[in-house]
């Protein structure tokens, strides 16, 4: 399976999940996640995504200069229409990039090193993963939906349970 399929994969869980929450849920704080929303986690998924996006034309990628547009936090319907714009855009050929990043508080300085555009893809699919172990958290203390097995779980995770099961 491509990077560019295992995103297809956890976006469509993903996005089946949040079809399932009340707008209410999704904007409900959770005592579990340190009074985080759903909302929140899926709106940071989606801007890694949006930053990789518009890096992908300059050959800049700065997860750290993202909008953080509070929007997608309390309109679900937003955040599917984005997540599903993110599945008809991630099938671009690869290429070299540059991450920038600072990690000195106030400071303007970037430092930039090598990847590559499937390199970030993979990034942002595992970081996705994450923040989908963490709403199934968040999931589980506001609702009783009942999410699947694999949802928020990394492809490692899986293949190693199911060999420890034969």
């Amino acid at each position: 399976m491509s990077v560019q399929q295992a995103i297809k994969t956890v976006v469509f869980q993903l996005t089946d999940a949040l079809h399932q929450v009340t707008n209410e849920q999704y904007t409900q704080q959770s005592k579990q996640l340190f009074s985080a929303t759903l909302g929140q986690h899926v709106r940071h998924v989606i801007e890694l995504f949006v930053c990789l996006d518009n890096g992908y034309t300059s050959g800049i990628v700065n997860y750290d200069a993202r909008k953080r547009d509070h929007r997608i936090e309390i309109d679900k319907m937003l955040a599917i229409t984005l997540l599903n714009t993110i599945v008809d855009s991630i099938d671009k050929i690869q290429k070299p990039l540059v991450l920038e990043f600072s990690y000195e508080e106030g400071d303007g300085n970037h430092t930039g090193i090598a990847t590559n555009y499937q390199r970030e893809l993979l990034y942002n699919l595992e970081h996705t993963v994450h923040h989908m172990a963490l709403i199934r958290i968040g999931v589980a203390e506001i609702s009783s939906i009942v999410l699947p097995d694999s949802f928020g779980i990394a492809s490692s995770t899986i293949k190693y349970r199911e060999a420890c099961a034969q």
